[in-house]
């Protein structure tokens, strides 16, 4: 039996790949979901696609950049207007630059870190006002195994995701006291088209319906339980 029926989540990175695939899962299961994307086509197609699915709950689109703290206060502004407040939050915005790391230019390096571990933070800052109003909340990072398996030409996106992991296990030492729970989740090769990933290739791939279903089932943990996080990789990965 679901408990989110009548909860309040926000997704980043929600127009395509696991953010969508998270989105639509929520909505299924009666949650009302604002959706956050950078490109607003993609965004306005998959709330549009959303909403004709689960035409009874509320699903909302906004466009931010997560790097910015001031676009992700204006994100949180929508939220409170359109949900009046918060009770989920799903971290899954991501940007990835792979080269060596004599090649990487200083623009490169910044929007990486900025987007996959600043963004996080902006916006956990943000859910937390908002859980201490409704006395609780979740937040799940969408991670990588990324974050503890370096690999050449990953320079950036290794650091952003080794420290999206630490951020995300100190803040759920920080508020779990505060009936905040903190989980992360790290996939391995996902089928998107995240980094130029075709998917058409890439039927041994995890689906991102897959990291949807590990989102539910953590959501619907009991409370006096807590999956702090998860791997997850490919059960048969494609032979070099």
């Amino acid at each position: 039996m679901s408990n989110l029926k009548t909860k309040r989540a926000a997704v980043t990175g929600a127009s395509h790949g696991i953010g969508f695939a998270v989105a639509q899962a929520l909505a299924a299961q009666g949650a009302d979901v604002v959706l956050c994307a950078r490109e607003a086509k993609a965004l306005d197609s998959a709330v549009a696609k959303i909403r004709e699915q689960q035409p009874g709950g509320k699903i909302v689109g906004h466009t931010a950049d997560v790097s910015d703290s001031r676009q992700v206060a204006g994100l949180f502004g929508l939220i409170d207007q359109e949900l009046g407040g918060l009770d989920i939050l799903i971290n899954n915005a991501g940007f990835a630059v792979f080269r060596a790391t004599a090649e990487l230019t200083v623009e490169e390096w910044d929007r990486v870190i900025a987007t996959n571990l600043s963004g996080a933070f902006y916006c956990s800052r943000e859910a937390f006002e908002r859980f201490e109003a409704s006395r609780g909340g979740f937040i799940i990072n969408i991670s990588s195994l990324a974050g503890r398996n370096p690999f050449a030409g990953g320079a950036a996106y290794n650091a952003s995701k080794f420290g999206l992991n630490g951020f995300s296990e100190a803040m759920m030492l920080d508020h779990r006291s505060d009936n905040v729970r903190v989980s992360y989740i790290m996939p391995g090769s996902v089928a998107t088209h995240f980094a130029g990933n075709e998917t058409s290739k890439a039927d041994w791939k995890i689906a991102p319906e897959d990291i949807a279903q590990i989102v539910l089932d953590v959501l619907n943990m009991p409370e006096r339980t807590l999956i702090s996080r998860i791997e997850v990789r490919p059960s048969r990965p494609q032979k070099n």
